[in-house]
């Protein structure tokens, strides 16, 4: 069974940096892409970023490009989400989710690419 844990959410002032982490478990981390998603008070999941299997592709989404990064540690099974200059509209519930085919190679973007996915962290950015 595939178990995805995140952790690093919690609130933080407009401009801050937060870290957050995603632990893996039951399967082969490192033949598989992983990608970070975000869900608004109110509003659909949308897609952040996405590391490809073995880190030498990452895509981000527009609205957090260059604050954001993507890495990932296949030695301790785990992603990781750098978030720097946090702006109020980042606030939401983080997902990790581990993409269902392994080696692929290229980015997807599309919730319904990803088979298992973690419960969420709380990311909250105060005005």
């Amino acid at each position: 069974q595939v178990q995805l844990v995140e952790s690093g959410g919690g609130l933080v002032q407009a401009g801050g940096s937060l870290r957050l982490s995603c632990e893996a478990s039951g399967r082969t981390f490192s033949a598989y892409g992983m990608g970070w998603f975000r869900r608004a008070p109110g509003k659909e999941r949308e897609f952040v970023t996405y590391i490809s299997w073995r880190s030498g592709s990452t895509h981000y989404a527009d609205s957090v490009k260059v604050r954001f990064t993507i890495s990932r540690d296949n030695a301790k099974n785990t992603v990781y989400l750098q978030m720097n200059s946090l702006k109020p509209e980042d606030t939401g519930v983080y997902y990790c989710a581990a993409d269902s085919q392994p080696y692929r190679a290229y980015v997807v973007t599309t919730f319904r690419e990803y088979d298992y996915w973690g419960q969420g962290t709380q990311v909250t950015v105060s005005s």
